[in-house]
């Protein structure tokens, strides 16, 4: 089957020339991947890749790109964030039907990643419970590439946080 997903990193001081990074992408093996290079010190691939299953085709894609680009840091796999509108977008309705869907099922609705001036749901929570609820004609292959993407980006962020605290240390713990 085939998957389209991005792959976003920051590069090294050391390794960020556009020309040099793009040909080798392409040597590796990354020809199936559009490359943006807009931001300085910063590379986005949005991938096309047959693979037998969404993992296997962003695990091959992943390393490819470290593989290239050794010492770039992986910040986010796509699709995985999104908004009500993209969430519209993809099942071809309004963004106000989405927000409708949101009002009238709150105790239901997935909980946000993140809330504020622009809220953001994964979007494997979001397809989840809208296949859930029966009405709606879900993509399976996309709804797969949701949840690893959504694995791999939740994965890398908890690699970041700090070891716990050990109970006797902790200042809450008497």
């Amino acid at each position: 089957m085939e998957y389209t997903f991005t792959l976003k990193y920051r590069l090294s001081e050391n390794d960020c020339d556009p020309d040099v990074l793009v040909e080798r992408l392409g040597a590796q093996g990354c020809d199936d991947a559009l490359i943006g290079v807009g931001q300085p010190g910063r590379i986005a691939l949005e991938f096309t890749r047959e693979g037998a299953s969404a993992a296997a085709a962003l695990q091959s894609a992943l390393a490819d790109v470290r593989a290239a680009i050794p010492d770039a840091s992986l910040i986010e796999v796509g699709p995985d964030f999104v908004g009500l509108t993209d969430v519209a977008e993809l099942l071809g309705m309004s963004r106000q039907n989405m927000r409708k869907l949101m009002t009238n099922h709150a105790t239901s609705f997935p909980v946000p990643v993140h809330e504020g001036s622009t809220t953001l749901w994964h979007l494997a929570d979001m397809l989840d419970w809208l296949q859930a609820k029966g009405t709606y004609q879900l993509d399976h292959g996309m709804l797969e590439l949701a949840k690893v993407t959504r694995q791999i980006n939740v994965t890398k962020e908890s690699l970041r946080l700090p070891s716990p605290l050990k109970p006797a240390m902790h200042p809450l713990v008497a």
